[in-house]
């Protein structure tokens, strides 16, 4: 039976870990190598490093702050953020990541994903995906704020909706720019180009703690062939299980992120495990 994951997120601005609500209000969570090793000795499955405002400031990542992480730490470690080329996928593996997440420039450019997977190889690569809700009135597209000037990718754009039918959008530059395309149409396209894994984020439920969106998270672990890492609304060991049921009403997730829960201290990894376990959720038992 292959083991559900538990994966800790450091999202960092400015050298320092950082956690908000709805990608704004961020506070200090610390200093990510010293994070990082906590998680370590916690047994987390993996980690995740995100640059949240490299491509926002159209920057590279902070490659020092990834090598002090990577030397820290003994699990896997996913970068991402501001990541534009296959030589910056190239330059965070040899600074010490084990794989890395590209998003605003697989939007931008989504031959890149393709050929990444075809130099470095699918198991080193992963598509993160910041999806936002939105909603039809009458049949008709309610676009999100500052959508109508946004360039939609090529053969992925969004159709009309059916009055009550779910749907969600890509958003881009930390969760700043509607980029036109449904985001599980995406997620499908990018998993055929050779992504090995998709990060998927719900823009309504960051750090709200309030429960992953289970439709969006089953949508697209159902339409695509690789693992989906479940992201944003991580509250307490009941709502990670329901992100990584693989019944007819979870998420059905192979894997699942989470920040506040761990990073201020309301509960440890071990402890999550230990109850997913009681849930009958296979993880990797903690020590």
């Amino acid at each position: 039976m292959l083991l559900k994951r538990i994966i800790p997120c450091l999202d960092v601005a400015k050298g320092r870990v950082v956690k908000g609500v709805q990608y704004v209000d961020h506070v200090d969570a610390g200093d990510p190598v010293e994070v990082a090793r906590m998680y370590d000795e916690q047994e987390a499955d993996e980690i995740t490093f995100l640059d949240i405002t490299a491509s926002h400031e159209e920057r590279g990542i902070l490659l020092d702050i990834v090598g002090r992480t990577a030397e820290t730490v003994f699990m896997p470690l996913t970068v991402g953020g501001g990541v534009r080329s296959l030589q910056d996928v190239r330059d965070l593996l040899n600074a010490g990541a084990d794989k890395v997440s590209v998003m605003t420039a697989a939007v931008h450019d989504p031959d890149l994903v393709g050929e990444a997977a075809a130099r470095i190889g699918s198991a080193n690569l992963v598509v993160a995906i910041d999806a936002r809700a939105i909603r039809s009135d009458g049949g008709v597209l309610v676009p999100s704020e500052r959508a109508e000037s946004a360039e939609p990718t090529r053969g992925a754009g969004l159709a009309p909706l059916v009055a009550g039918q779910s749907r969600w959008e890509v958003c881009t530059h930390g969760g700043r720019t509607p980029a036109g395309i449904d985001a599980v149409t995406w997620a499908a396209r990018m998993a055929e180009a050779g992504a090995g894994e998709i990060l998927l984020t719900s823009m309504d439920r960051d750090g709200t703690q309030a429960g992953y969106d289970l439709e969006l998270l089953r949508a697209t672990a159902d339409a695509v062939g690789v693992p989906v890492i479940a992201s944003g609304g991580g509250g307490s060991a009941e709502t990670l299980a329901a992100a990584l049921d693989d019944g007819p009403e979870g998420g059905h997730c192979q894997a699942a992120l989470a920040a506040s829960i761990f990073h201020f201290k309301q509960t440890t990894v071990g402890e999550v495990k230990r109850e997913l376990l009681e849930r009958g959720i296979p993880v990797r038992p903690p020590a």
